[in-house]
């Protein structure tokens, strides 16, 4: 059963690859969503089927990887109470991805269709081996998979120079963290000599956490981090991110909200013992975790490109979940990552109903007045930028409470030391946050349609054309286009979606609530030390299937008394839900009351508006001082110097060497009978004579 949660949609790929462009687009299209809707339905099947063990994993072994002395690697599958969050998560939201994309991208030809859709099933695929793995290996599988994925399809219109430029970014950055990840595992195995997640915890265990200084386990762990920083965008690796906006939109709804940005907040969770004893590794893990939250946050105030707009959200979201992972507050952790992955899913789909019915427009300044042309997209995204502004009653108010809640009260972790600092610049983000999603909704929505340039009209350069909408722009300007709503294939996952950004956060009403805060007590033994060191032996039966059952009470009685401070909790709650609407009426005050009052801020803080306009001047920073100075070394000594003077000096001196040896050999092969005739005389007179000479 845990095979297959992979395997159907890398069979998706497959026939999509091979076969895809011998068939129709419904046909590509449909076996794609047909396989992640399987896969969907195996998941839930095997979730349920572990909750109703009352266990703590299900795993399967199917073969040995890798065996070489000690280092025995079996290829295995665990699924446990966070690896069940995250395939669901990945073929729910990802299904409906799925099927949004086939309305999306109906315009492309049928090639490109089957080759859209084979990605995206791969992609999927790779995800579900991430999560799946029950070891570091198993695991990197899927990490370096999904890093490949992102780069063809972030650089699906690679003919466009600046798609093809954002996929080689993704990918480059992604293997500076990845050479962290690739480090940290021999350095775990060359101490625990396993690499299994289990036995791991199992070793750590017992060690004392590392508070004099930095040992084995802060150095292993950092390097984990610098792994988790590239694929979960923090500083300082999120640079590519935001340019991962060039591929097609629901990619960005698939990296942004199901998969890859995910991974690094997993990675933490799946090895919580191992960083739990790593005191200070948190301590950096919370610091980066909120400085990219508020860095994020005050870049999106100003950006007007809508899908670049929530792409700034998604890296200021993700540093909401490490300030939790770095707080020791796992769980609140991947809550906020399983309600995000609703509402920021619908509102990069909503983003793409909205650029679909304007020929490809992007520019919220170019737009306004929407609401009435697409009432379902429009009440859709309003529940996203509601939920995700932190609004009571919806999904990320109660995931976004509980971050804000652990990390001003502490945690077990840190001794239930608390960080109010941390706290109040969380508070901090989550006004900005609620600023420029309201923002984004007003320019967007409201008031009136304003005039907007054509898109360019060849298909190979520009996102817009690949809609059916640029056809009716014709060549006059946009606003003379009718915008009409998204077909059904695109509509209902967005309601969908909508529905869960209400109702997906009710499974952890915090316990100020009278709720008891289910999913916290579900995903904690994924967590504790005592559980995991527990049936560390595996499978059981020829089948390689086995359960290790662990009761879930304890950890939920444990949660119970952690959150004995209601009070406490209901007050910051209180501060909290201020916070979001006082931050929905300032968006409402300047962008729809008196819209002159942004542009004058602007032309009076020119300076600070230049440069949050232009991200701080980061990748102006990485050019000048890391990518300029290697083209320049590899452009001298290396490509000069190492590559054309030694290495090519080298190959092709061997090369001189023997076509001047062979140009001399072939001389004496005169073709002459004579000659040769000769030289077998004066070899013999030669050898006579020697043989005489030493024997006299």
């Amino acid at each position: 059963m845990l095979l297959l949660i992979p395997l159907l949609p890398l069979l998706g790929f497959v026939v999509n690859a091979f076969i895809g462009r011998r068939l129709s687009k419904s046909m590509s299209g449909g076996i794609a969503c047909l396989a992640m809707l399987a896969s969907f339905a195996v998941s839930a099947m095997a979730v349920w089927t572990l909750t109703s063990f009352g266990g703590y994993w299900i795993e399967a072994t199917y073969f040995t990887w890798i065996a070489s002395g000690d280092l025995q690697i079996p290829f295995r599958f665990r699924l446990d109470p966070l690896s069940s969050v995250m395939v669901l998560v990945v073929t729910g939201i990802g299904s409906l991805i799925h099927i949004y994309s086939t309305g999306y991208m109906h315009e492309e030809t049928d090639r490109e269709y089957a080759r859209y859709f084979s990605y995206l099933n791969l992609f999927a695929a790779f995800m579900l081996i991430l999560v799946l793995g029950a070891n570091f290996p198993v695991m990197f599988v899927g990490w370096e998979g999904v890093g490949l994925c992102s780069y063809l399809l972030i650089g699906f219109w690679f003919r466009k120079p600046s798609a093809a430029d954002a996929g080689k970014k993704a990918f480059i950055v992604n293997r500076v963290g990845d050479f962290g990840f690739i480090v940290a595992m021999l350095l775990l195995f060359a101490t625990f000599g396993t690499l299994d997640f289990v036995e791991l915890a199992a070793a750590v265990a017992p060690r004392a956490h590392e508070t004099a200084g930095w040992g084995v386990i802060t150095a292993a762990t950092l390097l984990l981090f610098l792994g988790a920083t590239g694929k979960s965008a923090q500083i300082p690796l999120y640079v590519w991110l935001p340019d991962a906006m060039e591929g097609p939109t629901p990619v960005s709804a698939l990296i942004h909200a199901a998969t890859m940005v995910t991974a690094g907040v997993y990675l933490i969770g799946r090895n919580a013992v191992l960083f739990s004893h790593a005191p200070d590794t948190l301590a950096i893990i919370a610091a980066i975790g909120v400085a990219t939250a508020l860095m994020a946050g005050t870049i999106g105030l100003v950006q007007n490109d809508i899908k670049r707009v929530l792409a700034y959200s998604t890296v200021s979201q993700l540093g909401y979940m490490f300030l939790a992972m770095g707080v020791g507050a796992y769980a609140a952790g991947i809550f906020h990552l399983y309600t995000h992955a609703f509402f920021k899913a619908l509102l990069f789909l909503g983003s793409g109903a909205v650029i679909h019915a304007l020929a490809g427009e992007q520019d919220i300044r170019n737009m306004g007045g929407l609401k009435k042309y697409l009432p379902i997209t429009y009440w859709t995204f309003l529940i996203g930028a509601l939920a995700i502004a932190g609004v009571p009653g919806l999904a990320g108010f109660f995931s976004k409470d509980e971050i804000l809640y652990r990390t001003y009260v502490g945690t077990a972790v840190t001794g239930n030391h608390g960080y109010p600092l941390l706290w109040i610049v969380g508070v901090i983000t989550s006004l900005l946050t609620a600023i420029y999603m309201f923002r984004l909704v007003y320019l967007t929505f409201h008031g009136e349609r304003r005039a907007v340039a054509v898109p360019p009209a060849h298909p190979e350069d520009e996102e817009a054309p690949r809609h059916g909408a640029h056809a009716a722009a014709g060549h006059g300007h946009a606003r003379d286009h009718v915008p009409h709503e998204a077909p059904p294939s695109m509509a209902i996952p967005l309601i969908v979606l909508a529905i869960g950004s209400v109702f997906a956060g009710y499974v952890g009403v915090p316990h100020a609530l009278g709720g008891n805060n289910w999913i916290e007590g579900f995903l904690h033994p994924s967590f504790e030390v005592t559980a995991q060191s527990h049936g560390v032996t595996a499978s059981a039966g020829s089948s390689g299937i086995g359960v290790q059952p662990v009761a879930l009470q304890a950890a939920g009685a444990a949660q119970e008394a952690d959150h004995a401070g209601t009070e406490t909790e209901g007050l910051l709650m209180a501060i909290s839900t201020g916070v979001a609407i006082a931050g929905i009426g300032l968006a409402w005050f300047f962008w729809r009351r008196r819209p002159d009052i942004p542009a004058a801020m602007a032309q009076r803080v020119s300076g600070a508006y230049r440069l949050l306009l232009n991200k701080y001047y980061v990748d102006e920073i990485y050019d000048a001082g890391v990518v300029q100075p290697i083209k320049l070394i590899s452009s001298g000594a290396l490509w000069k110097g190492v590559d054309v003077g030694l290495i090519d000096g080298a190959v092709n001196g061997a090369g001189t060497v023997v076509n001047q040896g062979s140009s001399t050999l072939r001389r004496l092969q005169t073709g002459s009978i004579r000659a040769y005739s000769a030289s077998l005389f004066l070899g013999a007179v030669l050898i006579i004579g020697w043989y005489l000479w030493a024997v006299l």
